[in-house]
Protein backbone atom coordinates (compact mmCIF):
# COMPACT_ATOMS: atom_id res chain seq x y z
CA UNK A 1 0.00 0.00 0.00
CA UNK A 2 1.35 3.11 -0.90
CA UNK A 3 0.63 6.26 1.10
CA UNK A 4 1.83 9.91 0.00
CA UNK A 5 4.82 11.85 2.76
CA UNK A 6 3.33 15.16 3.35
CA UNK A 7 5.57 18.08 4.90
CA UNK A 8 4.63 20.36 7.49
CA UNK A 9 2.90 22.71 4.97
CA UNK A 10 0.70 20.29 3.88
CA UNK A 11 2.51 19.71 0.68
CA UNK A 12 3.27 15.94 -0.97
CA UNK A 13 6.90 15.48 -1.01
CA UNK A 14 7.13 12.38 -1.49
CA UNK A 15 5.53 8.44 -1.81
CA UNK A 16 6.49 5.83 0.51
CA UNK A 17 5.43 1.57 0.47
CA UNK A 18 3.90 0.82 3.85
CA UNK A 19 5.08 -2.89 4.51
CA UNK A 20 2.10 -5.03 3.91
CA UNK A 21 2.89 -7.59 7.00
CA UNK A 22 1.89 -4.34 8.92
CA UNK A 23 -0.55 -1.87 7.24
CA UNK A 24 -2.42 -4.83 5.68
CA UNK A 25 -2.74 -7.53 8.02
CA UNK A 26 -5.12 -9.89 8.67
CA UNK A 27 -7.78 -7.94 10.62
CA UNK A 28 -8.88 -10.22 13.82
CA UNK A 29 -11.83 -8.02 15.85
CA UNK A 30 -11.99 -10.43 18.83
CA UNK A 31 -7.89 -10.04 19.03
CA UNK A 32 -7.91 -6.37 19.01
CA UNK A 33 -10.71 -6.39 21.80
CA UNK A 34 -8.89 -8.98 23.98
CA UNK A 35 -5.68 -6.98 23.77
CA UNK A 36 -8.13 -3.75 25.06
CA UNK A 37 -9.55 -5.27 27.57
CA UNK A 38 -6.37 -6.45 28.55
CA UNK A 39 -4.73 -2.73 28.75
CA UNK A 40 -7.92 -1.46 30.46
CA UNK A 41 -8.11 -4.08 33.23
CA UNK A 42 -4.37 -3.65 33.78
CA UNK A 43 -4.84 0.37 34.18
CA UNK A 44 -7.25 -0.57 37.59
CA UNK A 45 -5.65 0.12 40.87
CA UNK A 46 -7.64 -2.31 42.25
CA UNK A 47 -7.68 -0.45 45.51
CA UNK A 48 -11.23 -0.24 46.73
CA UNK A 49 -11.97 -1.52 50.27
CA UNK A 50 -14.42 -1.40 52.60
CA UNK A 51 -14.44 -2.42 56.14
CA UNK A 52 -16.55 -5.29 57.79
CA UNK A 53 -17.67 -5.86 60.70
CA UNK A 54 -15.14 -6.52 62.50
CA UNK A 55 -12.90 -3.23 61.01
CA UNK A 56 -15.41 -0.43 61.67
CA UNK A 57 -15.10 1.79 64.85
CA UNK A 58 -18.10 1.56 66.76
CA UNK A 59 -18.66 0.54 70.34
CA UNK A 60 -18.88 -2.66 71.38
CA UNK A 61 -21.38 -2.70 74.43
CA UNK A 62 -24.44 -4.70 74.04
CA UNK A 63 -27.24 -2.59 72.64
CA UNK A 64 -30.26 -3.72 74.73
CA UNK A 65 -30.94 -6.11 76.96
CA UNK A 66 -31.15 -9.37 76.02
CA UNK A 67 -35.06 -9.81 77.15
CA UNK A 68 -37.97 -7.76 77.69
CA UNK A 69 -37.77 -5.59 75.32
CA UNK A 70 -39.89 -7.89 72.66
CA UNK A 71 -37.15 -6.36 70.02
CA UNK A 72 -34.33 -9.15 68.24
CA UNK A 73 -31.70 -10.13 70.61
CA UNK A 74 -28.36 -8.20 68.89
CA UNK A 75 -24.91 -8.30 70.48
CA UNK A 76 -23.37 -5.70 68.33
CA UNK A 77 -23.96 -2.20 66.25
CA UNK A 78 -21.39 -3.44 64.17
CA UNK A 79 -23.55 -5.94 61.90
CA UNK A 80 -24.12 -5.20 58.40
CA UNK A 81 -27.72 -4.20 59.02
CA UNK A 82 -27.76 -1.28 61.01
CA UNK A 83 -26.38 2.13 59.48
CA UNK A 84 -22.98 2.64 60.54
CA UNK A 85 -21.80 -1.00 60.33
CA UNK A 86 -19.66 -3.15 58.59
CA UNK A 87 -20.32 -3.95 54.66
CA UNK A 88 -20.62 -7.66 54.35
CA UNK A 89 -19.17 -8.84 50.70
CA UNK A 90 -17.57 -5.71 50.06
CA UNK A 91 -14.88 -4.97 47.53
CA UNK A 92 -10.92 -5.98 49.16
CA UNK A 93 -7.72 -4.65 47.21
CA UNK A 94 -7.32 -7.25 44.25
CA UNK A 95 -5.29 -7.36 41.08
CA UNK A 96 -6.88 -6.90 38.16
CA UNK A 97 -3.88 -7.86 35.45
CA UNK A 98 -4.53 -10.30 32.92
CA UNK A 99 -1.93 -11.88 30.69
CA UNK A 100 -1.84 -12.04 26.89
CA UNK A 101 1.37 -13.45 24.82
CA UNK A 102 3.65 -10.84 23.19
CA UNK A 103 2.75 -12.25 19.79
CA UNK A 104 -0.81 -11.41 20.22
CA UNK A 105 -0.62 -8.09 21.66
CA UNK A 106 1.64 -7.38 17.87
CA UNK A 107 -1.14 -8.98 16.54
CA UNK A 108 -3.71 -7.18 17.46
CA UNK A 109 -1.47 -3.90 16.88
CA UNK A 110 -1.29 -4.85 13.25
CA UNK A 111 -5.23 -5.40 13.26
CA UNK A 112 -5.31 -1.72 14.30
CA UNK A 113 -2.71 -0.20 12.52
CA UNK A 114 -4.47 -2.29 9.10
CA UNK A 115 -8.14 -0.89 9.82
CA UNK A 116 -6.23 2.66 10.09
CA UNK A 117 -4.23 2.50 6.74
CA UNK A 118 -7.65 0.76 5.31
CA UNK A 119 -9.57 4.10 5.88
CA UNK A 120 -6.85 6.41 5.06
CA UNK A 121 -6.39 7.57 8.45
CA UNK A 122 -2.91 7.45 8.71
CA UNK A 123 -0.94 10.49 7.74
CA UNK A 124 2.63 10.30 6.89
CA UNK A 125 5.47 13.06 7.09
CA UNK A 126 8.57 13.66 6.92
CA UNK A 127 9.16 15.37 10.12
CA UNK A 128 7.86 16.85 12.55
CA UNK A 129 9.93 19.69 14.32
CA UNK A 130 8.70 23.03 15.79
CA UNK A 131 11.13 25.80 16.76
CA UNK A 132 9.37 26.25 19.90
CA UNK A 133 6.48 24.82 21.87
CA UNK A 134 3.39 26.85 20.69
CA UNK A 135 -0.51 25.08 20.69
CA UNK A 136 -1.32 27.74 17.79
CA UNK A 137 1.71 26.40 15.53
CA UNK A 138 0.59 22.67 16.10
CA UNK A 139 -2.77 23.37 15.52
CA UNK A 140 -2.10 25.02 12.29
CA UNK A 141 0.42 22.37 11.19
CA UNK A 142 -2.19 19.85 11.78
CA UNK A 143 -4.99 21.74 9.41
CA UNK A 144 -2.68 21.91 6.90
CA UNK A 145 -2.54 18.59 6.91
CA UNK A 146 -6.11 17.70 6.57
CA UNK A 147 -5.87 16.22 10.56
CA UNK A 148 -8.19 18.08 12.36
CA UNK A 149 -8.16 17.79 16.17
CA UNK A 150 -8.63 14.57 16.89
CA UNK A 151 -5.32 12.38 16.34
CA UNK A 152 -2.73 10.97 17.74
CA UNK A 153 0.79 11.71 16.98
CA UNK A 154 3.37 8.97 17.00
CA UNK A 155 7.32 10.67 17.69
CA UNK A 156 10.72 8.75 17.03
CA UNK A 157 11.98 9.90 20.55
CA UNK A 158 11.78 12.86 22.87
CA UNK A 159 10.79 15.74 21.13
CA UNK A 160 9.83 17.97 23.92
CA UNK A 161 9.04 20.86 21.45
CA UNK A 162 5.70 18.87 20.26
CA UNK A 163 5.18 17.22 23.40
CA UNK A 164 4.52 20.54 25.07
CA UNK A 165 2.71 22.52 22.15
CA UNK A 166 -0.35 19.10 21.82
CA UNK A 167 -0.78 19.68 25.87
CA UNK A 168 -4.04 22.39 25.37
CA UNK A 169 -5.11 20.27 22.44
CA UNK A 170 -7.84 18.32 24.09
CA UNK A 171 -8.17 15.56 21.59
CA UNK A 172 -4.71 15.31 20.38
CA UNK A 173 -1.95 13.02 22.10
CA UNK A 174 1.82 12.88 21.26
CA UNK A 175 3.15 9.55 21.69
CA UNK A 176 6.63 7.72 21.41
CA UNK A 177 5.78 5.41 18.85
CA UNK A 178 8.12 2.44 20.54
CA UNK A 179 5.02 2.77 23.03
CA UNK A 180 2.51 2.61 21.16
CA UNK A 181 -0.59 0.77 22.30
CA UNK A 182 -4.20 -0.74 21.03
CA UNK A 183 -5.86 1.72 23.18
CA UNK A 184 -4.58 5.09 21.63
CA UNK A 185 -4.47 3.41 18.12
CA UNK A 186 -8.48 2.84 18.43
CA UNK A 187 -9.50 5.82 20.28
CA UNK A 188 -8.02 8.88 18.52
CA UNK A 189 -9.60 9.01 14.47
CA UNK A 190 -6.16 10.02 12.87
CA UNK A 191 -2.55 8.57 13.32
CA UNK A 192 0.24 11.34 12.46
CA UNK A 193 3.59 9.67 12.27
CA UNK A 194 6.82 11.02 11.01
CA UNK A 195 9.56 8.87 9.03
CA UNK A 196 11.45 8.35 11.93
CA UNK A 197 8.55 7.32 13.82
CA UNK A 198 7.59 4.65 11.07
CA UNK A 199 10.87 2.89 11.46
CA UNK A 200 10.55 2.28 14.74
CA UNK A 201 6.81 0.70 14.31
CA UNK A 202 8.56 -1.54 11.54
CA UNK A 203 11.56 -2.52 13.57
CA UNK A 204 8.84 -3.51 15.98
CA UNK A 205 6.14 -5.10 14.69
CA UNK A 206 8.19 -6.40 11.44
Amino acid sequence: MKVPVWNMSGQQVDEIELRPDIFEAPINVPLMHQALVRQLANARLGTHKTKTRGEVNRTTAKWYRQKGTGRARHGSRNAPIFVGGGIAHGPKPRSYEQRMPKKMRRAALRSALSVKAGQQQIVVVDHLELPEPKTREMREVLTRLNVGENALILLPGRNEMVEKSVRNLPKVKALHASYLNIRDLLQYEKVVMPLGALQVIESILG
